[in-house]
C-alpha cells in the first residue's frame, strides 16, 4: 500500500504527482525592502470623513441611524459588563454616504458594481489639482482643461493609471448640514473629465463635494458612469497633500451588487513632507489604552469617549 501526503496524488500511469506547491517558483524580487526603505518612513494622511448619523447627505436618501446591536434571543443590547462585548447596528439609508467610491453600476447596470472592481485599485500615484483660487472668486467654479494643463506645466505629465483629486477646500465646512442643500458648489467639468480619461488614461478622479458638478442632469457623473469609469466623492484634507509625489491607498467594503462604496483614502507622502504621521510615530500593536471609555450616548445616537 502506498501512502500519499495530503496534497500528493496518483496519476493515471501510477506515478505519484508531488504537491503543486513544490513546483511553484518564488518571486525573484520582493517588496519587503521597498516597504522598509520607502513606505515605512513615509507620511500617512487620511483623506476620509468619519461616518456619523448626522453628516451631510442628499435629502433624497434620508437619514441614517446607529443603534446598539441586539441579541435576537433576549431582545437586549449586548453589554460589556454582561456579555463581554458590544456591537453596533448600522441602519444606513444609502451606500452614497460620506467619503465614497462610486462604481459605474451606480448609474449603468451593465458595468461593475463595488464588489466587481479589480484589486489593482488598491494603490496608485496621487495627483492633486487645486482650484482653490478660482473657487474663492466663484463658489461654483468647475475644473477646466486649462487647470490641468497648468498643473502639467509645473509638474510634468499626469501619470496614466493615477488618481486625480480636485482640491477645492469645500470640505473645510464639513459636517455643516448646509452642505447637503448647497447647490452652489465647486465641480469638475465634463470636458476636464473626458480629457483626463481619454487623453491621460487616469484610473479615476475624486472631488470634495457630494456631486460631480452643478449641471441639471449631472452631465459629468452621467458620462463617467455610462462609460465604465468610477469616481471618488466626499474626499477630505486635500489641503494637507502636495500636488505630486504621493501615492493613495483605496479601501472599501465589497457589498455584493453595491452601487456605492464607503471608502477610505489614505495618502502616502515622502518622509520630508510636513503633514501626516509615519509608522514609527504612532503606537499600533498593541494599540494605546484610553483613559476614557467608549459609551453609548442615546442623545447622539452613537458611541463617544467619556
Amino acid at each position: 500500500m502506498v501512502f500519499l501526503s495530503a496534497c500528493a496524488s496518483m496519476t493515471e500511469t501510477g506515478k505519484i504527482s508531488p504537491c503543486a506547491t513544490e513546483a511553484v517558483k518564488q518571486p525573484t524580487t520582493d517588496l519587503w525592502s521597498f516597504y522598509e526603505t520607502g513606505l515605512k518612513k513615509a507620511k500617512y494622511i487620511d483623506l476620509t470623513h468619519v461616518l456619523t448619523p448626522t453628516i451631510p447627505v442628499w435629502e433624497g436618501f434620508g437619514p441614517s441611524r446607529f443603534l446598539p446591536a441586539i441579541d435576537p434571543a433576549s431582545g437586549n443590547a449586548y453589554r460589556y459588563d454582561s456579555d463581554g462585548f458590544e456591537a453596533t447596528r448600522y441602519d444606513l439609508a444609502t451606500d452614497q454616504l460620506g467619503t465614497q467610491l462610486d462604481p459605474p453600476a451606480h448609474w449603468a447596470p451593465e458595468f461593475p458594481a463595488i464588489d466587481e472592481l479589480p484589486p489593482t485599485y488598491a494603490v496608485r500615484p496621487l495627483v492633486v489639482v487645486s482650484i482653490v483660487d478660482q473657487v474663492s472668486r466663484n463658489p461654483a467654479y468647475a475644473l477646466q482643461i486649462g487647470d490641468l494643463l497648468d498643473w502639467e506645466r509645473r509638474n510634468g505629465r499626469i501619470p496614466a493609471g493615477s488618481v486625480v483629486m480636485v482640491r477645492s477646500d469645500w470640505s473645510k465646512a464639513w459636517p455643516d448640514p448646509k452642505l447637503a442643500v448647497d447647490t452652489n458648489f465647486p465641480g469638475v467639468s465634463l470636458d476636464a473629465l473626458r480629457w483626463l480619461h481619454e487623453q491621460r488614461k487616469i484610473l479615476f478622479h475624486g472631488h470634495e463635494p457630494l456631486d460631480t458638478d452643478t449641471t441639471p442632469d449631472l452631465a459629468g457623473e452621467r458620462w463617467l458612469m455610462h462609460h465604465g469609469y468610477a469616481q471618488a466623492e466626499g474626499v477630505a484634507h486635500l489641503d494637507r497633500v502636495p500636488e505630486k509625489g504621493c501615492l493613495v491607498t483605496i479601501g472599501f467594503p465589497e457589498f455584493q451588487g453595491g452601487l456605492g462604496g464607503y471608502a477610505r483614502y489614505v495618502a502616502i507622502c515622502p518622509p520630508d513632507w510636513g503633514h501626516g504621521v509615519a509608522v514609527d510615530e504612532v503606537q499600533e500593536a498593541p494599540l494605546p489604552r484610553s483613559e476614557k471609555r467608549l459609551q453609548w450616548d442615546p442623545s447622539l445616537g452613537l458611541r463617544i469617549r467619556r
